[in-house]
């Protein structure tokens, strides 16, 4: 089912190659079971893995492997969460791919406390405290820009964007979250003009946004043309350099003279559906560039009303400052988790984009406790698109298909020994009836409560003696 590891030369080990590691990705979700994945040529989805790269102590070489993997587009809104954490609030395949990423490495420490071989943690200095292996280190690949600030790519005249945008409103409301009925209801005119709406009507517009469709989502201004990876052109604008002070992350974005005049070859921005967080600046719904705020926290939309979920891109953000590994985890580890390198697949990209969204506005964060400190990764781009990317799907589809749309399902998939693999839809395991609704038959292995039940495991498979001070 998984890709076997690969095995590679020396140089790699500090040098990724983007596509190699796209690649691995792309077969290990290939060699997945059918279920929950889209319908060729009808739906689409968005993928991003964890991948574990070791130093093999006795050779020159260098071990990769997909330790998980997940799918999804979706988010429920905040009316239908859980207090109990049995629904699985958010599944971007981000999400997805970090939860699964935790069964992983729990089950990795439960070997190590029971006294069996790890391949991913040893003892720590600290008693009950472990840390990574030698030579061990983990990579998150997702295969588009996450949603959110890092979505935010200015969009340049002349050049040649990554991968063809969403051109036509009827195409765009292919993307809603609702069922059929109500995209039918909200399907305008074939002749409808697709140029700026006027300032009243984008935010109908922006409410009809899908869950992820951010840089292939936008109101489209004269451009198929668009903006191309190897560009590191800012987005900031002086009504876009905003405080966030209010928020509970606090962000240092640049000044408003970054900007001013050095790129009036930008004519629009891509955009992003998440919305800005209550309280927090708002976007000023300018038209072309003026349209979004940069560097704020936003939150994901949901199935017709706001969600808690933060997007992606801050979720990201965060996890360079407080590693990936979880709360729960950082009682066992001495050190928290970080990725050493984010890869991020064929798609509108812009690097400086993601730097501002991923590491800029965290750069400023000091007093962290000990093992916690800022990490940015290397960011690196592959060519390679995902065969199950909206774009892609637009080039396969085919007329009597029905109308293209973002799958349902969320699939994760990681490297445990007992159930691998997780499908869910809505927050609950795929399929599921509604007279199994609150009961563990219905629950994602990727909820809160179902990670805090295989927390409790780990603890009761520690020795009282060996268990960490913070648990005793």
């Amino acid at each position: 089912m998984p890709v076997s590891p690969q095995l590679n030369e020396p140089g790699r080990f500090n040098m990724v190659n983007a596509d190699e590691i796209a690649k691995l990705c792309y077969d290990c979700f290939s060699q997945l079971p059918r279920r929950g994945k889209p319908e060729p040529g009808r739906e689409w989805t968005l993928l991003a893995a964890v991948v574990q790269i070791t130093r093999c102590a006795d050779s020159d070489t260098v071990r990769k492997e997909v330790v998980s993997l997940g799918t999804g587009t979706k988010c429920i809104g905040q009316t239908h969460m859980s207090p109990s954490g049995d629904v699985l609030n958010d599944s971007h395949a981000e999400v997805i791919a970090r939860r699964g990423c935790i069964r992983y490495l729990i089950q990795e420490l439960r070997r190590a406390v029971s006294g069996g071989d790890s391949s991913v943690f040893c003892r720590a200095d600290q008693p009950g405290k472990w840390r990574l292996q030698p030579g061990v280190s983990f990579l998150f690949f997702t295969s588009h820009t996450p949603c959110g600030d890092a979505s935010i790519i200015p969009m340049i005249s002349g050049q040649s964007q990554p991968c063809p945008p969403v051109t036509s409103e009827k195409s765009r409301e292919g993307t809603d979250v609702g069922g059929d009925l109500k995209r039918k209801a909200e399907e305008p005119s074939e002749g409808q003009n697709t140029k700026l709406p006027r300032l009243e009507d984008q935010e109908t517009a922006e409410r009809r946004l899908q869950d992820r469709g951010d840089t292939k989502t936008r109101v489209p201004s004269d451009s198929s043309k668009s903006d191309d990876s190897s560009q590191s052109q800012s987005t900031e604008t002086p009504l876009e350099s905003v405080s966030q002070a209010s928020a509970h992350l606090e962000i240092k974005t640049r000044g408003p003279s970054d900007d001013a005049g050095l790129n009036p070859q930008v004519p629009d921005i891509h955009r992003t559906g998440a919305k800005c967080v209550p309280g927090g600046p708002a976007d000023p719904l300018h038209p072309g560039t003026g349209y979004h705020s940069t560097g704020v926290l936003r939150v994901k939309p949901g199935r017709g009303e706001r969600t808690l979920s933060l997007s992606c891109s801050d979720k990201l953000a965060q996890w360079v400052v407080l590693g990936f590994q979880g709360a729960l985890l950082s009682h066992y580890l001495q050190e928290a988790l970080y990725f050493s390198i984010m890869v991020v697949g064929k798609c509108p990209y812009s690097k400086e984009v993601m730097e501002r969204a991923l590491v800029t506005r965290c750069s400023h964060v000091s007093d962290l406790p000990a093992g916690f400190s800022v990490s940015p990764p290397a960011l690196l781009q592959s060519s390679l698109e995902f065969p199950f990317s909206q774009a892609q799907t637009e080039l396969r589809h085919q007329a009597g298909q029905g109308r293209i749309s973002p799958c349902g399902a969320a699939i994760s998939w990681c490297n445990v020994t007992e159930q691998p693999l997780d499908v869910t839809a809505n927050g609950y395991k795929h399929g599921v009836t509604k007279k199994a609704l609150g009961t563990a038959k219905a629950r994602s292995l990727l909820c809160k409560l179902e990670l805090f039940h295989s927390f409790l495991s780990l603890v009761s498979a520690t020795e009282p003696s060996a268990l960490p001070n913070s648990l005793r």
